[in-house]
């Protein structure tokens, strides 16, 4: 029986080799990023519902960050790895630029029957974390509107819960890293499966406020060191 990552693969490949042709006939980016369409969506624009997250939109820092990271290993996922292992920084630049100037509307949350409980947890740990467990509340990295800081920290919400879930476990297991310091990776690690849970459940129900655009900056103090994202005082000098 044919595997669904087999699938997946083949189809990325199919269109990556329209991708290739259509480059020639059209100059322009958007028939370029064609193979990225089989599985994020036209434009970019998954849904809720969906195992794999919406890119349209996203800060543009933040997709060059996740393209590197596949193509040199520190993301895990054969077929965006394949897709990108040949491709220059340049061309990655390109590519997380043009997702990042899409400016679409987002699809109302799926809905959810989840227990009061886990709901307020999953909110109590979003806004306000977790001092006991040492989990800072997402919203001091992620905006007060959990829609992401430009240019490197993406929003939270519009994403299904099981694709937040599974990337959560993916860094307290180690299969997804980021660059040194990996903050997320340390923050994962404190969380017990139902905090993983809860936080997900509760991200996935919510509207996406303000068309999704990330805040221009942070308005404070970032709990902990990030790799790859500056820190207030150091606007302008991430790495």
């Amino acid at each position: 029986m044919v595997s669904l990552a087999r699938l997946g693969l083949a189809l990325c490949l199919g269109l990556l080799a329209t991708t290739v042709q259509a480059a020639f006939d059209d100059d322009g980016m958007a028939a370029r990023v064609l193979a990225c369409t089989a599985c994020h969506g036209k434009e970019g624009r998954a849904t809720p519902s969906g195992y794999f997250p919406r890119i349209a939109g996203k800060p543009a820092g933040y997709l060059y960050h996740q393209l590197i990271n596949f193509r040199d290993g520190r993301r895990s996922y054969p077929q965006m790895s394949y897709l990108l292992e040949h491709l220059t920084d340049d061309y990655l630049r390109e590519m997380a630029a043009y997702f990042a100037a899409l400016d679409l509307p987002y699809a109302p949350p799926a809905a959810t029957s989840a227990a009061r409980a886990l709901l307020e947890r999953g909110q109590q740990l979003v806004r306000h974390g977790d001092a006991s467990q040492k989990i800072p509340a997402c919203a001091q990295c992620h905006g007060d509107a959990l829609t992401g800081v430009a240019p490197f920290v993406p929003g939270l919400l519009g994403l299904s819960r099981d694709y937040v879930s599974s990337q959560l476990g993916a860094w307290q297991a180690g299969q997804r890293r980021a660059q040194s310091p990996d903050c997320m990776a340390r923050i994962a690690r404190q969380m017990a499966p139902g905090d993983v849970h809860a936080v997900a459940t509760w991200l996935a129900a919510q509207v996406v406020p303000e068309q999704g655009k990330p805040a221009a900056e942070f308005k404070g103090k970032l709990p902990i060191p990030c790799g790859g994202v500056a820190a207030p005082a150091e606007a302008g000098s991430a790495r």
